[in-house]
């Protein structure tokens, strides 16, 4: 499943690798001056048996259900690695459920890659933990909605907590570090300590408390899911204090929220600087919810050269660099630390991907942001009986949400919600 966490390169154990040295390896017929995409995130699938309310697939990932064939992954993978490419994850969706996911693992452990696994863990067997050890995956990450069976299941949309803490305890004893990631949102932050008491119970060796960032079906369930300020500052103090006291026991990374920010993210470390997606029918994108934006082209691997796709196609590069950037982000003297921003969060919150991101209270725009603190705050003062309902992520409620369908947190929408709840089973 794609990480709801920051939208940033996902905080996974370092690589050991560096990038293969250009002279070993393939080069393209046009090289430009940009640095190599160090990590790939290969979504080998939207297809996923949870129904996460906060999942970062696109919400109308329904209408994609083209995807690469082995082949094409084989080569896509051979291309990002002679670019430079060095950390690779595979993700989704749920990429378990890809017959051919031990093949793409071999076929990227023979060429050079660090790999990850990140994954709800359903579909997940020993077996399968023992084989792709095999064929040279490095690492497996497992997530988790919460350390409570009922609630981790009810956001899951899925009988689904032991299996994965059976399958969690099966990557430890073959030998992979143990890497837990737990989304935070309005509805567990305030179980932090129990989270990390069962990451330290189950012996894992790094633990991710990744806060909600707002895209794809967390966007449409924003008013639901975001905490309060109150949530998030109790949750940072205990986080602190359990980094220091596990100390060299395991590692604990805390995934800042910014709705309650004043300054914006340093987004996937700058656009088209270090981090490429590939989604499942090939469109390459610089992060995972990149292809919301309106007016832009992302190719597709089947159609271009990965080469020419990060360093020459104008998609990759529209916001690199400062030319892209307008006031108050042009003559900031945090351009170079922040970027700007995140120009997904920018369009998603002011219409204008090019506009400064609204968390900086520098945007006179800011105030954009607020309002959906308040909204927020205003949901979670009302009895629980009054709420709005989670939507939750399935082909169902993808159908009703994608272009032309109801728009999000109208009555026609949650009816869809309710509906595809409901008829979720069967659709899958």
């Amino acid at each position: 499943m794609a990480t709801a966490g920051s939208v940033s390169p996902p905080q996974l154990p370092e690589s050991p690798l560096s990038p293969a040295p250009q002279s070993q390896l393939p080069r393209s017929p046009r090289q430009s001056p940009q640095s190599p995409p160090l990590w790939l995130l290969a979504e080998l699938t939207y297809a996923c048996p949870l129904q996460c309310a906060y999942c970062s697939n696109p919400v109308d990932f329904a209408a994609h259900r083209a995807e690469l064939s082995t082949a094409e992954w084989r080569r896509v993978l051979t291309e990002a690695r002679a670019m430079g490419a060095v950390q690779l994850g595979f993700s989704g969706g749920e990429p378990v459920t890809r017959a051919d996911l031990g093949e793409l693992i071999a076929h990227a452990s023979g060429l050079g890659f660090y790999s990850n696994l990140i994954t709800s863990a359903m579909g997940l067997t020993e077996e399968k933990v023992i084989a792709f050890k095999e064929a040279g995956l490095n690492h497996i990450q497992v997530s988790f909605q919460s350390s409570r069976a009922d609630l981790s299941d009810r956001i899951a949309g899925a009988d689904s907590f032991r299996h994965k803490v059976a399958m969690a305890r099966a990557v430890k004893r073959h030998g992979y570090p143990m890497v837990l990631c737990c989304v935070m949102h309005r509805d567990n932050f305030d179980h932090i300590e129990e989270i990390i008491e069962f990451a330290i119970e189950m012996e894992a060796d790094y633990l991710e408390l990744a806060t909600v960032q707002y895209y794809g079906w967390a966007m449409v369930n924003r008013a639901r899911l975001l905490p309060s300020r109150a949530q998030l500052e109790r949750a940072e103090a205990i986080a602190h204090a359990y980094q220091e006291k596990m100390k060299g026991r395991m590692r604990i990374f805390y995934v800042v929220p910014d709705y309650h920010e004043t300054r914006p993210k340093a987004c996937m470390n700058g656009w088209g600087k270090i981090f490429l997606t590939i989604a499942p029918d090939g469109t390459a994108l610089p992060c995972h919810a990149a292809r919301e934006l309106p007016g832009l082209t992302f190719p597709r691997v089947t159609e271009h050269p990965l080469a020419w796709i990060w360093n020459d196609s104008p998609a990759f590069n529209a916001f690199r660099g400062e030319g892209w950037m307008r006031e108050p982000c042009a003559t900031c003297p945090e351009r170079q630390q922040d970027f700007g921003g995140c120009r997904c969060q920018a369009y998603l919150l002011t219409g204008d991907a090019s506009n400064a991101d609204p968390v900086c209270d520098r945007s006179p725009l800011h105030e954009v942001v607020r309002a959906a603190v308040a909204e927020a705050e205003a949901e979670a003062a009302l009895p629980e009986g009054a709420r709005r309902p989670l939507i939750p992520r399935n082909p169902r409620t993808s159908k009703a949400l994608a272009p032309g369908g109801p728009a999000p947190g109208t009555a026609a929408a949650l009816a869809a919600a309710a509906t595809g709840a409901a008829a979720a089973s069967a659709d899958r």
